[in-house]
């Protein structure tokens, strides 16, 4: 692998990017981010604070936005050219942005969350999670596993006993039923993904990287979930930092923040 300073890549909901924008400069700068994947940034790519960006010294962009709901973006230090545009939401949303990067493909996600009935039939939207997911399971079937494949996002699923705060309990809620689960670790074995977070942080810790805002006292409350993840392919993992995996709880202790804290790794790209 490439000597030098690692690829830094960061994944983060922002719920909001025009809102946050001051957040991403500051969490930017605090944590000499390289690439940034944003999800929710919920503005439309002419409304994206471009300027901001540009100063905080992360001028090359990838945007998916739409109107108000939605939208996912990239934005790097290094130069980024285009990698394959991914059809997996049947809806048509702004859910998936793509670039390459130092020679890594990164695909950013803000997958479904699914609503409140963990039922296909009874709920179409948790009927359009399980498609996505069933999509682009087919789409990294096809893949060849030695490319250098960053999957990042809100993917709105925390897969272990120990991403979540109560195991029994949440195992009935959306975002940890055994049928989720099951999805998620369908899309890890076809792709031969690693969970960098959870290989540099194995059970039995507690992870959690989103705490609701109905909680006035997110740590003294405790039921965070693992909903972000950063996954590289067999032809990637190899350039993972060990250790490096890191989710920055106390971004979420910030003033007026989002519901989700980011989480980055280091690559030797």
């Amino acid at each position: 692998m490439a000597s030098g300073k690692p690829l830094r890549v960061a994944t983060w909901n922002i719920n909001s990017v025009r809102l946050r924008v001051d957040q991403v400069a500051r969490f930017v700068a605090e944590s000499d981010t390289d690439v940034l994947c944003l999800q929710e940034i919920k503005c439309l790519e002419d409304q994206f604070p471009v300027r901001a960006f540009e100063a905080m010294g992360m001028p090359h962009l990838r945007i998916a936005g739409q109107k108000g709901w939605h939208g996912v973006a990239i934005a790097s230090r290094r130069p980024i050219t285009d990698s394959p545009k991914l059809d997996v939401c049947r809806q048509g949303h702004a859910r998936c942005v793509s670039a390459t990067v130092s020679g890594v493909e990164i695909q950013n996600f803000y997958i479904p969350a699914g609503g409140d009935v963990p039922d296909r039939t009874l709920n179409p939207k948790f009927d359009h999670k399980m498609d996505y997911y069933e999509r682009l399971t087919a789409e990294m079937a096809s893949r060849d596993r030695r490319a250098p494949l960053l999957l990042a996002g809100d993917f709105n699923i925390a897969p272990g006993e120990f991403d979540v705060w109560n195991h029994r309990y949440m195992s009935k809620i959306v975002s940890h039923t055994p049928l989720e689960v099951e999805t998620l670790n369908r899309l890890q074995d076809v792709g031969g993904f690693s969970d960098v977070v959870r290989d540099a942080h194995p059970d039995p810790q507690k992870l959690a990287s989103w705490w609701s805002y109905r909680a006035e006292d997110f740590r003294k409350s405790a039921r965070g979930l693992r909903l972000d993840h950063l996954w590289t392919s067999p032809g990637l993992t190899p350039a993972v930092v060990a250790g490096s995996a890191t989710i920055h709880e106390p971004v979420r202790a910030w003033t007026q923040p989002s519901d989700h804290c980011p989480i980055t790794v280091d690559l030797d790209v």
